[in-house]
């Protein structure tokens, strides 16, 4: 084509392919969701019966800790300990908590039951108001995890 004369159609049919998109094949992640073991905490009762289990089982685990840290107990239906993951570890006074973390590790194991505690490195056992708006978050969010009918007992030693 010469300086100074029209464009064919076939030159124009082409620079109008110019201007359509193709569509991109759309494309879905794949994830592989597992537990990985950390260590081993020493257990002399690994069956729950009582509180005083679970006091004897978090003071060996949260020994020597200068922050606050929420833990979750995973238990298998006869009620032994399973697991423990920390969910969170905060400052000296709060720890950062959502429904999601804690309940996490147990859909991942399998746990029947959990058994949610923190510690409070100040010494005072009073549970402040967050720890009070925490667990009835908690129990909000496990209830829309259980069987109907099941029991959530929120635990203070």
């Amino acid at each position: 084509m010469q300086y100074g004369q029209t464009a064919t159609s076939e030159q124009l049919t082409f620079l109008g392919d110019e201007h359509t998109t193709q569509r991109k094949q759309a494309s879905v992640p794949i994830y592989k969701i597992s537990l990985v073991r950390e260590g081993r905490v020493a257990c002399y009762e690994q069956q729950i019966r009582s509180s005083a289990n679970v006091s004897t089982i978090l003071q060996t685990y949260l020994a020597d800790v200068d922050r606050e840290h929420f833990v979750v107990l995973l238990l298998n239906q006869k009620n032994r300990v399973v697991g423990v993951n920390t969910v969170s570890i905060g400052s000296l006074t709060a720890s950062v908590v959502h429904p999601r973390e804690v309940f996490k590790p147990a859909i991942l194991s399998n746990a029947a039951a959990i058994i949610l505690a923190h510690n409070h490195p100040s010494g005072q056992p009073q549970p402040s108001q967050e720890d009070r708006v925490l667990t009835v978050r908690l129990v909000a969010g496990g209830k829309l995890l259980v069987q109907p009918g099941a029991n959530l007992i929120p635990f203070r030693p």
